[in-house]
């Protein structure tokens, strides 16, 4: 029998990337993603439910998303969905599914506020160009 293991997810980082490393010097970043849905219910009244996903990627995605990426942003990924159980400190056993990103593209900030985003910050764009000035013969008509 085929099996088929594919995640899409779009949302908001619930809090920021927290990169660590393998002992062989693999970037591992763990992360919370956070998608919303929003529906009518059968009464009419406005309905609405947040999914919480563990996620976690590797190598230079897991470096970029850590550069790139902090609380609230909202970010698209494309992974797998894994399974995880160990056993905890107090003897109990313990499990969860998280996504491992295969891929992700980092989405524009919102809220209208125009500043710039984490990878700009720092860049010093200086003053704007002056207007050329120019004669009235630069004119095409």
């Amino acid at each position: 029998m085929a099996s088929f293991n594919k995640v899409l997810l779009m949302g908001n980082l619930t809090r920021d990337p927290q990169l660590s490393y393998t002992p062989n010097q693999t970037a591992v970043v763990d992360f919370g993603l956070a998608t919303n849905r929003k529906w009518t219910g059968q009464d009419g009244s406005q309905r609405e439910e947040t999914c919480f996903v563990d996620c976690r990627a590797f190598g230079r995605q897991a470096e970029n998303i850590n550069k790139y990426l902090s609380k609230g942003q909202g970010v698209f990924i494309e992974g797998r969905l894994t399974f995880d159980s160990w056993t905890a400190q107090d003897g109990t056993k313990r499990s969860r599914h998280r996504v491992t990103v295969e891929n992700s593209q980092f989405l524009p900030r919102t809220g209208g506020g125009g500043g710039p985003d984490r990878a700009q910050q720092g860049a010093d764009t200086g003053p704007p160009e002056p207007p050329e000035q120019g004669g009235g013969d630069d004119i095409p008509f």
